[in-house]
């Protein structure tokens, strides 16, 4: 979901004020996604408390969220501009785009949330790992990766495993579901059948920067960023971003138990 798509329910409600601070927002988004809200603020000659009260009243959580998805959106802009480009054009950039995608994606993990996941890891619990489609033989290596440090991972690979695994969760167990869009319905049926039991484990999603419904029925949600590319109808969007968050989260958690045993 891009930033047009996340403040159309509030655009009603906003006073004549903060329709001319959305005006500008809209004016020169290019202009501000690698700024700060105190750099913003001043050019709007608003005070940052006045900006951040407007952000969030747009639906945003704070300024941090409204910056990565007006990045998102200039970025998705941009492809769409030039959509009547061969690939073989974008070639050229794409080398650059795949970089700041790894970039934003590390930029924006949230350290505090990273932390919280491995306090609940420390106590060794079961990882249910939830994917589908190409998503799943990224899934694999990451598998094979927690698994080498000596967690117990499961890893329901087709649709009647996916609806037998659950059942066996513990409520100290922790569920990792990989979606980009976070609309996947068999998914979001999944989570809504957890939530029913009282015995319910903690829920960490993994989606595209957007306001999606499993970001929002999650416990945790880590954003990534990467480039939707399609070659003669074959999903070949890179899923190296998912790999990046995986692995950062390892290493806290093994920086973790060090920092424990010191």
């Amino acid at each position: 979901m891009n930033f047009f798509e996340i403040i159309k329910p509030y655009v009603e409600k906003l006073t004549k004020n903060e329709y001319t601070l959305l005006d500008y927002v809209i004016k020169h988004m290019a202009e501000i996604q690698n700024k700060s809200i105190r750099e913003v603020a001043a050019a709007c000659f608003v005070s940052t408390t006045t900006f951040l009260r407007f952000v969030r009243k747009i639906g945003f959580s704070g300024y941090s969220e409204f910056s990565t998805v007006i990045k998102y959106t200039v970025l998705n802009s941009d492809k769409k501009a030039d959509s009547d480009v061969t690939f073989v054009e974008k070639q050229s950039q794409y080398r650059n785009e795949y970089l700041k995608n790894i970039e934003e994606t590390v930029r924006v993990l949230d350290e505090r949330k990273l932390l919280k996941i491995c306090q609940q890891m420390d106590k060794h619990p079961k990882l249910y790992f939830y994917a589908k489609g190409f998503s799943k033989y990224t899934t694999d290596y990451i598998e094979y990766l927690y698994t080498l440090n000596d967690f117990i991972v499961i890893f329901p690979k087709n649709y009647e495993q996916r609806k037998l695994a659950y059942r066996n969760i513990d409520q100290n167990d922790i569920i990792f579901v990989f979606d980009y869009e976070g609309e996947d319905d068999e998914l979001i049926q999944l989570i809504q059948n957890l939530k029913s039991n009282t015995q319910f484990a903690s829920l960490v999603s993994i989606t595209g920067a957007n306001n999606n419904t499993i970001q929002n029925m999650s416990d945790e949600n880590l954003y990534l960023f990467t480039d939707e590319l399609k070659i003669n109808s074959v999903d070949m969007t890179s899923h190296v971003s998912l790999i990046v968050i995986m692995e950062l989260l390892l290493y806290q958690y093994l920086e973790y138990e060090k920092n424990k045993e010191d």
